[in-house]
């Protein structure tokens, strides 16, 4: 039996899309409608649109391009933007075309975390980052080398998300963030 791959492309069970340069130059319906956005108005544009923030598209991207020169393939959860603007956690796995120029042509898969970790606390974007990390279990000086920045840096973003999810312990932060209290 032959398999029509592009009728598997757009009825995946995540969204997915096709990138050239940061762009998306293909999309399927679920991407579409876990974004909030027609395929028209998706194709041709570039990858910022989803994200909350100018900076934090730029910052992902230049932490994102030496692994994926590396390894070809990347993946990590993190908070998106829906086209009304709502804010979203996301699973975003992706894979270069061409391991020396990763940004040039890639695969990515988007999957909507928001029914099991939903984003209730307004936060900033490095603020997101911090989260995102403490979700995967790092340590402050684990995200501090990963983002750049001190470990001590990394524990005062700590001490603000637990002051506005009123954590009284990491692990206690870590369940509410998953949580969305």
């Amino acid at each position: 039996m032959d398999i029509d791959y592009r009728i598997a492309f757009q009825h995946a069970p995540v969204g997915l899309c096709l990138s050239r340069n940061r762009s998306i130059v293909d999309c399927n319906q679920q991407l579409c409608d876990m974004f909030g956005a027609t395929r028209e108005a998706l194709i041709g544009q570039s990858f910022q649109v989803l994200y909350p923030s100018a900076d934090e598209y730029e910052r992902l991207g230049a932490r994102m391009a030496p692994i994926l020169n590396a390894k070809g393939h990347y993946a990590d959860d993190r908070i998106m933007k829906r086209a009304d603007g709502e804010v979203f956690w996301c699973h975003v796995t992706g894979r270069a075309l061409n391991r020396a120029a990763p940004h040039e042509a890639g695969i990515w898969a988007f999957e909507d975390l928001s029914s099991q970790r939903p984003v209730k606390a307004e936060l900033t974007a490095r603020e997101r980052e911090v989260a995102a990390r403490l979700l995967d279990g790092m340590t402050s000086k684990e995200i501090g080398k990963a983002l750049a920045i001190s470990h001590r840096t990394v524990e005062i973003y700590r001490a603000r998300l637990m002051r506005k999810y009123k954590a009284s312990t990491t692990a206690d932060l870590v369940h509410k963030l998953m949580a969305g209290v």
